[in-house]
C-alpha cells in the first residue's frame, strides 16, 4: 500500500514539475481551527492548525498540484470529572490535486483531495504517557479563493483521516490564509 501511494505521489509531482511555469506558482500560509471527530473527539477539544504550501499549475488546465506542510495541536478533555493534562500534536505533509472551477467572478471555488504522511504525538505528563507514531493520511475538501491583485485570500475546510493502529484519527481543519503569486 505504501509503495503504491509513493508511486502515485511521484507521478503527480513529475507531471507537475514537467509542466511547471514558474510565473504561475503560488505560495501560501494559513491558520485556523481543527475539530476532532470520532474517537479523537471523545478525548480532545477543539484546537489550532497552521500551515504553508506551494501550488503548481498543471499546464493550462484548471488543475494544480499543491504540496503543503501543517502543524496542529489539541488539548485533552476532562475525563469523568477529572482534569487530564497533556495534548495531541499532528505534524505532516500532503500532496493534493486541486481543481478550480471557472466561476467568472471575484470568487473562485475549488475542490481538493490528496494523500500525505503524518506524525501523531500524544502526551499526558501526569500519567507518564508520551507516544508517537507516523502514518499515511488522506483528505479532501473544498474552498473559496478571493483574488486581490498579486495575492489571494482563501478559506477552506477538509475532512482528514489518518490510519492508526486499530482505527483512525479523523478531524476537520478549517483554514483561512493568504497566497502570493500564480493566477
Amino acid at each position: 500500500m505504501k509503495r503504491m501511494v509513493l508511486a502515485v505521489l511521484a507521478v503527480v509531482c513529475l507531471v507537475g514539475v514537467g509542466t511547471l511555469s514558474a510565473q504561475n506558482v503560488s505560495f501560501g500560509v494559513g491558520g485556523g481551527l481543527i475539530k476532532p471527530l470520532g474517537d479523537y473527539n471523545t478525548v480532545d477539544k477543539l484546537g489550532f492548525i497552521a500551515g504553508a504550501g506551494v501550488r503548481i499549475p498543471i499546464g493550462t488546465a484548471p488543475v494544480a498540484v499543491r504540496i503543503e506542510g501543517t502543524f496542529s495541536q489539541t488539548s485533552h478533555k476532562d475525563f469523568q470529572g477529572s482534569a487530564v493534562d497533556g495534548k495531541s500534536r499532528i505534524i505532516g505533509g500532503m500532496a493534493s490535486l486541486v481543481y478550480a472551477f471557472q466561476a467568472g467572478g471575484s470568487v473562485t471555488p475549488y475542490v481538493l483531495g490528496g494523500v500525505g504522511f503524518y506524525n501523531l504525538k500524544v502526551t499526558v505528563p501526569s500519567a507518564s504517557v508520551d507516544t508517537s507514531t507516523s502514518k499515511i493520511g488522506f483528505g479532501g475538501g473544498a474552498g473559496l479563493r478571493f483574488p486581490m491583485g498579486s495575492a489571494s485570500l482563501f478559506v477552506e475546510a477538509r475532512y482528514m483521516n489518518i490510519a492508526t493502529s486499530g482505527g483512525s484519527t479523523a478531524y476537520v481543519p478549517i483554514i483561512a490564509g493568504v497566497s502570493f503569486g500564480g493566477k
